[in-house]
Order: C-alpha cells, then structure tokens, then sequence
C-alpha cells in the first residue's frame, strides 16, 4: 500500500470537512437552528437547490453551461400550475412539466450540437424564450388557490416518516450518480466533458452525450419546478430565478470536494446542503439579507480559483 499524502486528502475532503464544520458551528451557536422543525425545513428547501442543480451539474459534466436552468423551471413550474388551476388531473400537471424540460432541454442540445453555438448563447436565449412564455401565460399574475392534496402532497407529505422531498431529492441524487458512474452513457458523458475530440477519436458519440446532458438538465428543471409548484400551492412566472446563482455556486463548489476539479454529484448535493444552512443560519444570527449575496458571490469566486488549481495540478501530475 503507498502512503496516503496528507496534501491530497486535504484537497479531496478539506471543503467538505469545513463545510461539517460549519453545520456544527450553528449548531451550536445559531438560535433554534437545531430545533427539528428547522433542521426539516433545510432539508425541504435543499431538495429544490440540489435536484436543479444536478441538472446542472450533468450539463457541465459533458462540458455545457446551461444557464437557462432556472427560467426553464419557472415556465415548467407555471404550465403544471395553470393545467392545476384549470383542474386538470395531477399526473396530467407533473407530466406536462417534465414535458418542458424535455422540449427546452432537447431545443438546447440542438442549438450546441446541430447549430453550433455556444451552450453560453444558446441557453441564454432559450432562458429568455422561457421567462417569455411564462409572463405570456400568466399575464404576470401568479397561479395561485387551493389545489388538490394529490399534487400538493406530492412535495409536502411524509412517506416512512421522512418528507417526500428528501426522498425526491434522495432519488434524484442515486439516479444521477448510478448515471455517472456505473452506465456506459456515464462514463461517456464524462470521457466527453474531459477531453471531447479525444473521446470523439475514440469512437464517443460526443453530440449525443452533449444532447443527453442538456436534456437531462431539462428534465430536472422540470422536476424541481413541478416539487417547488406543489410545495407553494402558486406558480409565478419568475419563481425559479433566485435559484441559478445558487445551482451555479453548488456545482462549483461540489467541485472542491470529493473529485477535485471535476463536477460529481455528492460534492454538488452536499454544497447544495452547505448553502442552504449558511442561508439559514445567517437568518438566525440576525445577519442582514445583503450579506448572503457577497458570501454567495465569494464562494463562487473561489470555487472556481480552487477548482482551476486543482485541474492545472491534475494535467502536470506525472
């Protein structure tokens, strides 16, 4: 067996052992933070930030960015709460919802493998085609009423006494992963995203595992739009917009930990987690809302200078 370099583990675990760190610290210091009540409603509101930001992540493993995540999301979210409002059945909404993932998501894949433009470009403009459509269906006014149990339970009941979007989360995170690691698809989406005209040489159909990326990133917009929908019983056409900075902090910031340098599914659910109880618990301490967003800003900024260390270490290690 070699010897373990302490250098190494650190770079692998040192994020996530801070970010432990500072669940413990406001845990100990944070007014109620650790009341159960409070500790369930992290746990509810993380489940939104990490199923979006998975989509997200699985987009950047094939080497796209798909900015358009959270605008997908609110035009998903308005679409599943205006056929809700109109009622129509449950399975009808969820499925429309993970129908505009779909459409948006494949629309996306087209324009960067077909088309040929910048994933940056193309989904800025399917984001601002979303965010149309959306205030064209509500005429800017939110969705809102009393909407069946059978949808609002979908993200607001218990299942073996645990909530049910702990468990939508929960299984969001096992598919993506067994996506990841154990499937074919997996490992070529990743082959892609490292090197894409290597894997290209290889025999790797690179313009398909970008569509497949793209279009997952849809679908778990869809997801999470259809989650957020049933939890807040209203749909707005800009429900989701608040989410992109963070999806975008998560995935970076899940590239610190775990695989250094690469976007991985537990490093992004866990930094999904450790934004969520920084939010928290700089709310319980009294801390002003401003401040969330120069933590925010911050952590993006040195996620990306760590994550940059860490594969310009990678590419010269011998």
């Amino acid at each position: 067996m070699g010897r373990i370099d302490p250098r190494e583990l650190i770079g692998r675990y040192g994020t996530a052992l801070a970010g432990l760190a500072l669940i413990l610290f406001f845990l100990i210091f944070a007014p109620n933070f650790a009341s159960t009540m409070n500790i369930i409603n992290v746990l509810k509101d993380t489940s939104f930030l990490a199923i979006l930001a998975l989509g997200f992540a699985l987009a950047f493993t094939v080497a796209e960015l798909d900015l358009s995540v959270a605008e997908m999301a609110s035009l998903a979210a308005v679409v599943c709460g205006w056929l809700v409002h109109a009622q129509y059945p449950p399975a009808v909404a969820v499925s429309a919802a993970i129908g505009v993932g779909i459409v948006l998501g494949s629309l996306n894949g087209y324009g960067v493998t077909v088309l040929r433009i910048p994933s940056l470009i193309m989904t800025l403009g399917t984001a601002a085609i979303a965010k149309g459509f959306a205030f064209m269906i509500t005429q800017g006014v939110a969705f809102v009423g009393r909407w069946p149990v059978g949808f609002t339970g979908l993200a607001r009941g218990y299942s073996f006494g645990i909530p049910n979007l702990v468990l939508w989360m929960a299984g969001a995170t096992l598919f993506a992963y067994g996506l990841v690691k154990w499937t074919r698809t997996g490992a070529h989406m990743v082959a892609t995203g490292e090197a894409d005209e290597a894997a290209r040489l290889a025999g790797i159909a690179t313009a398909r595992m970008k569509r497949i990326g793209l279009l997952l990133s849809g679908v778990f917009a869809g997801l999470m739009a259809m989650l957020l929908a049933a939890n807040l019983s209203s749909a707005a056409p800009n429900m989701a917009g608040d989410y992109l900075l963070y999806a975008i902090a998560a995935v970076l910031l899940g590239m610190t930990m775990f695989e250094p340098g690469k976007p991985n599914i537990p490093g992004t659910v866990f930094a999904a987690l450790v934004l969520k109880v920084l939010g928290n618990g700089l709310v319980l301490m009294g801390a002003p809302y401003y401040i969330q967003d120069i933590v925010l800003g911050a952590i993006i900024i040195g996620s990306v200078a760590f994550s940059a260390s860490a594969m310009k270490k990678a590419a010269f290690k011998v």
